[in-house]
């Protein structure tokens, strides 16, 4: 993984080229007090500070320049916004200039500075040099924690592009494995005729797989036995075929991220105990392939669950709920106050809301709000959707408790958040993120490929909610 402690460093006042950063609406002003050949050069290369992600190096006595980049607000600084400068600047240092208010802190746009420097290039026979564009700042405090959203972020890049042959169930676990001995944590694997016996629902969903992608059941216990007790729960479904409903090859390019949900959990994980949040943190990971095979899982089938519903499979590409279900009531047995689960759940979240806003459904009206206040907060943007008690009946079944789905093509996110409500004990504060986990088109610091969505912000809940004392 990228060195990110190598490129966000605190100014001893060595040197290095100045990066002006001018708010689009004052670019006019700033540019009439320039020197005449930095006007003339600006023109000439049509510079007008409105379009986004603009920069230009402007030249001074020998190898010197200084950068100038237009953004919307430089008092309140985006992620993003010097993302493009992190991605194109030729290697060097960089500081930034004081602003009017003698601020010269990237703040959370250091967060895009370093993530734009990441490349997954493990597949690459010749990756190629990596130019270094060292950031910068006044303000070293915040280096560690910017440092450690940039690593989370990055691990939840790499797994979710690593391809499904290199990222099945025991690779999750082997990341779990190493995510528990860095931080001395419990790691316990539950797999074969315990996983039959204990969690009906994975083994089913993970039995059509080879015997090397055997589904499991990953658990890390950290923290003091009297903290406060945190459940993150992960959809791990290495790749998903549909099953024996099984998708269209278009459907089924993308599968290999279909362990979002678990990237995420792991990444969280990582962060809550890198951190050294007071908490009780339990992490759950259904580590399965659903697989197309004779032993595979059929439409019709009735599941015994570990909570003890029943359930008939009504499609077996709606395989995500059902590892989930069982995930969860182990979460619940642990009488956490607080249950946050990830999963790349449905196409229907991506239909109503695009690939950027994960649906997010929060049995909890004060975590609901505190939850979307730090999103927008940290500009980590979720939409919240209802957990509407009327569409229950949509998941009747005339032979089981219920069905993993339903004929009807309507409110597909909201009756599959309906179907993981059934197992989360009644009272237990819970969110439930139905993430893509992927970015289809490019941006500054955030390439096509993998992406960690609702990890910032459900991180800032947690530190609101337990803070280091």
């Amino acid at each position: 993984m990228t060195d990110f402690t190598s490129l966000l460093l605190p100014d001893r006042g060595e040197p290095a080229h100045t990066v002006n950063r001018v708010q689009n609406s004052d670019f006019p002003e700033w540019l009439a007090g320039r020197p005449a050949a930095d006007r003339a050069l600006l023109d000439a290369m049509r510079f007008d500070g409105k379009t986004g992600y603009q920069f230009a190096l402007l030249p001074r006595d020998g190898d010197a320049f200084e950068v100038v980049t237009t953004v919307a607000d430089v008092a309140a600084l985006s992620p993003w916004c010097l993302a493009k400068l992190g991605e194109a600047l030729p290697e060097g240092r960089y500081r930034l200039a004081a602003t009017a208010d003698g601020s010269a802190s990237p703040g959370p746009a250091a967060l895009g500075w370093l993530l734009a420097q990441h490349r997954l290039t493990r597949y690459k026979s010749d990756p190629g040099a990596q130019p270094a564009r060292i950031l910068l700042t006044p303000d070293p405090a915040s280096i560690p924690r910017t440092v450690a959203l940039a690593q989370a972020t990055a691990l939840v890049r790499d797994m979710v592009d690593t391809p499904a042959a290199d990222m099945g169930p025991a690779d999750l676990e082997a990341a779990a494995k190493d995510l528990a001995a860095t931080h001395g944590a419990t790691l316990t694997v539950t797999r074969g005729d315990a996983l039959d016996q204990g969690f009906p629902m994975i083994a089913a969903v993970g039995r059509g797989a080879e015997r090397s992608r055997a589904p499991r059941l990953i658990e890390l216990v950290w923290g003091r036995e009297d903290a406060p007790r945190v459940a993150l729960v992960g959809k791990g479904v290495c790749f998903d075929s549909g099953g024996l409903d099984i998708k269209s090859a278009g459907g089924m390019r993308l599968m290999k991220k279909d362990m979002g949900g678990a990237a995420h959990a792991l990444a969280l994980a990582g962060l809550v105990m890198a951190e050294r949040l007071p908490v009780r943190l339990h992490l759950l990971i259904a580590a399965v392939e659903n697989s197309v095979s004779a032993t595979a899982f059929r439409p019709g089938d009735i599941l015994a669950s570990r909570q003890g519903l029943t359930v008939e499979i009504d499609n077996t590409d709606a395989e995500g709920r059902l590892v989930l279900g069982d995930a969860l009531t182990r979460a619940g047995e642990g009488n956490p106050e607080l249950i946050i689960d990830f999963a790349t759940l449905t196409g229907a979240a991506r239909v109503a809301l695009g690939p950027d806003l994960p649906a997010t459904f929060v049995n909890d009206e004060a975590l609901a709000t505190q939850l979307l206040a730090l999103a927008h907060e940290h500009a980590d943007p979720l939409w919240r959707m209802p957990l509407w008690d009327g569409y229950d009946e949509i998941l009747k079944s005339d032979l089981a408790d219920l069905a993993n789905s339903a004929d009807s093509p309507f409110a597909g996110s909201i009756t599959a958040a309906l179907f993981l409500r059934r197992f989360v004990p009644q009272g237990t504060p819970w969110a439930h993120l139905d993430t893509f986990a992927w970015r289809p088109a490019a941006r500054p610091g955030r390439p096509k490929g993998g992406e960690a969505l609702g990890l910032r912000a459900t991180f800032a809940l947690l530190e609101a909610r337990y803070p280091r004392t």
